[in-house]
């Protein structure tokens, strides 16, 4: 199964891919292009990958995942151009129950960004171009997320 794609990501597909009769909790994450960054005006980005060794990874991510917490995991990365709006990665994972489809989730999409070799270079409406550091940003959990509290 290849990882990576140069087609749109259809979610639709992954959740096919990972629900079975025994998954009671079903979670995505849906990455989509947006039109700023950091106070700038972002007109379109593109995603370039070292792809033998990226497939390799997201491979190795997918497995570490399913051994770890009892779920079935699927994702698709998009290279190549794409503008805003559009799907850059989708992530579904399926467990018994949600907490480990939960925590599941959020593993694969933090290190898919920390060490999948995929860079992104982002376009700006100013006509500048700069590649952004995909471990840079909030994606940290917060204080209350490390300490397990539920705002429900």
């Amino acid at each position: 199964m290849a990882f990576l794609t140069r087609d749109p990501v259809h979610l639709d597909a992954l959740i096919a891919r990972i629900t079975g009769p025994d998954r009671g909790g079903v979670v995505t994450f849906l990455g989509l292009v947006r039109d700023h960054h950091e106070g700038r005006s972002v007109d379109g980005l593109e995603y370039s990958a070292y792809e033998p060794m990226a497939e390799a990874v997201c491979a190795e991510l997918i497995a570490e995942t399913e051994s770890r917490w009892p779920v079935r995991a699927a994702l698709s990365h998009r290279v190549g151009p794409l503008g805003i709006g559009e799907a850059a990665v989708a992530i579904a994972v399926a467990a018994p129950h949600r907490d480990e489809a939960f925590a599941a989730c959020r593993h694969l999409i933090e290190e898919l960004k920390r060490r999948v070799p995929i860079w992104k270079q982002e376009s700006y409406s100013d006509g500048t171009r700069c590649w952004v550091d995909p471990t840079a940003g909030s994606t940290k959990p917060s204080d209350e997320e490390r300490a397990g509290a539920r705002p429900w």
